[in-house]
């Protein structure tokens, strides 16, 4: 029988067990829970504090800092303006995205926009820019030890990710008494990026679709991250790290008078960054899916098409 919850790793562990656990998890599910990640329990309460501060701002003010043309890139996105590849409904949400700065006349500047920062709440910038170094961070070191799961020097995805165009979303699903129709939370997608690191929302609702094509729930317990694979490591593979397809579905009814609020890091490559399928991950059985190379920017650019973030040009 296959499991159907997911294990909950400690990155504290021995590097060779958590690599070995973290793929194994990764090959099953296309996603991990891990604890011990090491971010300061106090620098996270004060995030989720900001986050629903920011939210909670007059809906004029907020889109102030809405920017036309950059695809969502930074600053605020709208409630109702996300919709999952194929679905029919746009997503019931509004968030906020804070990517990596650039020095000015950096070559990558054109694929990554400047920040913008809101005028309040107090310490937003500060709070903001210190968990966007952590999340980076971490997930460096994640993807240390995938490397070393799939035979790569543990150092090989250092290059790969260094300025990568990485974005920390601030998510907030608003209460949904009374809402009716097709739409979600979250529409069942799958991620863009290489992996994807996910603080837990108080509000329950993320789910994954199993192999066996049963949603199981993916929220991680206190003190733990949801870790997934997003489309990019799963074309670097040649899905032997498969892309989960996730969602977040709508609340029971006694919760729906209830906000969500969420926090996932997107770790993206370098734009620059060019897909060569992994010499390992090509079999017989397995033959080479991409073999036609693009940048990572080329992928991401048709994605955001795809999810309404982007118009065709």
């Amino acid at each position: 029988m296959p499991l159907k919850t997911l294990p909950v790793l400690s990155l504290a562990d021995d590097k060779a067990r958590f690599s070995e656990e973290i793929g194994n998890s990764f090959k099953t599910f296309g996603f991990a829970l891990v604890k011990d990640f090491g971010i300061d329990p106090a620098l996270i309460a004060r995030a989720w504090e900001l986050t629903e501060a920011f939210f909670a701002l007059p809906e004029a003010e907020k889109r102030r800092y809405y920017i036309a043309g950059i695809a969502g890139a930074r600053g605020y996105t709208p409630f109702g303006t996300e919709i999952a590849k194929g679905a029919k409904a746009h997503d019931l949400k509004e968030f906020w995205h804070i990517g990596r700065d650039l020095d000015p006349g950096n070559p990558l500047e054109d694929s990554m926009p400047p920040n913008i920062w809101p005028d309040r709440p107090e310490g937003f910038r500060e709070v903001f820019t210190r968990l966007y170094a952590e999340f980076d961070r971490v997930g460096s070191v994640i993807l240390s030890r995938i490397a070393n799961y799939l035979g790569l020097d543990e150092h090989w995805f250092d290059p790969a990710i260094d300025e990568g165009n990485s974005v920390m979303r601030l998510l907030h699903y608003p209460p949904l008494e009374g809402v009716t129709g097709e739409a979600i939370r979250a529409g069942a997608h799958g991620d863009i990026n290489l992996i994807t690191l996910l603080l837990g929302a108080e509000e329950a609702g993320l789910e994954l679709l199993t192999k066996e094509g049963t949603w199981i729930p993916a929220s991680p317990p206190p003190g733990a991250m949801v870790i997934n694979v997003g489309d990019m490591l799963e074309r670097l593979t040649n899905h032997v790290l498969p892309s989960t397809i996730h969602r977040v579905r709508n609340p029971d009814p006694e919760r729906a008078k209830f906000s969500r609020y969420s926090m996932p890091f997107f770790l993206h490559l370098r734009s620059d960054f060019p897909f060569v399928t992994l010499p390992q991950c090509i079999t017989a059985e397995n033959p080479d899916r991409y073999p036609v190379s693009i940048t990572a920017d080329e992928f991401l650019q048709q994605r955001l098409i795809e999810i309404g973030l982007k118009k065709k040009g």
